[in-house]
């Protein structure tokens, strides 16, 4: 049995442990990475960088399908499923390098490419050897959760981790769960060419704001993908090449099943009674400092950590812990200003409250102020001018911005600024943006707050003919 003495042991090759382990490295702390599986965790392999990929040749494929409006002719286009698969695999390997064992181990990071589990408070062991260190960052992320529906069992089905190894075009996919993942797959499939149903228990965008979510929903109807609301599964069947959801809506029968119906956090393979670490069925119990309860040589990052998520959660996290094992500083992390996009088309995107929250956490004093994408020159010109951003704020300060439109994901980021540094409505509104730009949107939408105290007030009013009256 090997064993190794380190300052940081990072268990997880994921978003959240990578970061920790280059930034910790870099700095001059030891490091010692576990990574069983595959370097870059769930996002680069089987999660955001794929799907983003082939969000990317379905895009391709329906602005072909959609040019008379712009006087080009539509052209009912050739879709390779297998070619698209390809171009996944060939934008994941391009990332690739950057999460690599051979970069980090360039760096200085001792890489083991072993599954690590606690074999005491202080210890790990990974294959055949035990690691002691002064900081155990746990960051094993989330795999796809599948529940125990009947007849599931029977039946071939797809989830996030092996829908982007299918070679063959499905004829009609049939999607259970309404969320980003669930979505974004219907969306693409549909306009590769398939036949799509989604399937959901509750609600689609279950929690996103129901204005901006209908925006999005209509688009996904009016393409062809059928969705079909408050429908729990309550048994799957197959008879040769179909399989059946049986729900109290109908039955709805395709030729491929992906479950997309929510995530679960990676803990089986820790044995974290053995490091006295707690634990329960959302992670890993910490603080605000992302340090164990129960073991304080222990902190977690990422989808372990029992809150948002999200793949830029972990990196957040990252810094949060890099500074606290690091720097011996106070840090804690906070939600407040976290964004986070679906990329359907139109996008969808939220940062820090949605009008529902706020109004029932501030009721009197929240103002809700909206423009409407229509209103915007640029989206015009492109035709994407079906949208909608809300932005709720009180005594001038932003507390939530809700966005669904073309370029969501890009819009946000103003709005996530300006809740993460806690600045004023008028910040925006005094920023100049180059015309014509779809970025105007986030501008306008802070005129919007101004205009009724500027152009409505009588007292702006008296003021201002009081000054031409004297003005030589």
């Amino acid at each position: 049995m090997n064993r190794i003495k380190t300052d940081i042991c990072v268990i997880g090759g994921g978003s959240g442990g990578l970061s920790v382990a280059a930034g910790a490295v870099q700095m001059g702390a030891s490091v010692v990475l576990l990574e069983g599986h595959k370097m870059g965790g769930d996002c680069l392999n089987y999660g955001c960088v794929p799907s983003k990929a082939l969000i990317a040749s379905a895009k391709q494929a329906n602005a072909m399908a959609h040019g008379a409006k712009y006087g080009i002719g539509n052209v009912d286009p050739s879709v390779d499923y297998g070619a698209a698969k390809d171009h996944v695999a060939d934008v994941i390997a391009t990332i690739a390098p950057v999460d690599s064992v051979e970069r980090f181990e360039g760096l200085g990071v001792q890489v083991i490419q072993e599954f690590g589990r606690f074999i005491s408070k202080t210890e790990v062991q990974a294959g055949d050897t035990v690691i002691t260190a002064r900081r155990f960052v746990v960051a094993t992320g989330s795999g796809p959760f599948v529940p125990p529906i009947p007849g599931l069992e029977n039946v071939a089905y797809y989830t996030n981790e092996n829908i982007f190894d299918l070679r063959d075009k499905p004829k009609h996919l049939i999607v259970i769960g309404g969320g980003p993942i669930g979505m974004e797959m219907a969306q693409a499939h549909r306009r590769l060419g398939c036949n799509v149903t989604v399937i959901e228990g509750m609600k689609a965008f279950g929690k996103d704001d129901p204005e901006m979510a209908e925006i999005v929903l209509e688009n996904l109807r009016a393409e062809g993908v059928n969705i079909v609301e408050d429908a729990q599964a309550d048994k799957i069947s197959g008879k040769g090449d179909t399989i059946t959801v049986h729900t109290p809506k109908g039955d709805f029968t395709g030729s491929h099943l992906l479950m997309a119906v929510g995530r679960k956090v990676n803990t089986d393979k820790l044995d974290l009674d053995a490091g006295g670490v707690a634990y329960d069925r959302s992670g890993l119990k910490v603080g605000p400092d992302l340090r164990s309860v129960s073991n304080k040589r222990v902190y977690a990052a990422g989808d372990v950590a029992g809150g948002l998520q999200f793949t830029h959660v972990a990196g957040y996290h990252a810094g949060v812990l890099i500074r606290a094992i690091l720097f011996g500083l106070p840090s804690k992390q906070r939600t407040d200003h976290i964004p986070w996009a679906t990329y359907t088309d139109p996008e969808l995107a939220q940062v820090g409250l949605t009008e529902a929250q706020a109004r029932k956490k501030y009721a009197s004093t929240l103002e809700v102020v909206r423009f409407d994408f229509h209103h915007n020159d640029r989206l015009i010109a492109e035709r994407k001018t079906k949208g909608l951003i809300k932005v709720m704020v009180v005594r001038g300060r932003p507390v939530g911005a809700s966005i669904a439109g073309h370029m969501a994901g890009e819009l946000i980021g103003m709005w996530a600024m300006a809740i993460a540094n806690k600045m004023k409505m008028s910040a925006i509104a005094n920023t100049v943006l180059p015309y014509p730009t779809i970025s105007e949107v986030n501008k306008r939408v802070a005129g919007a707050y101004f205009s009724p105290r500027l152009f409505e007030s009588d007292t702006v009013k008296k003021v201002v003919g009081l000054i031409q009256r004297w003005l030589p």
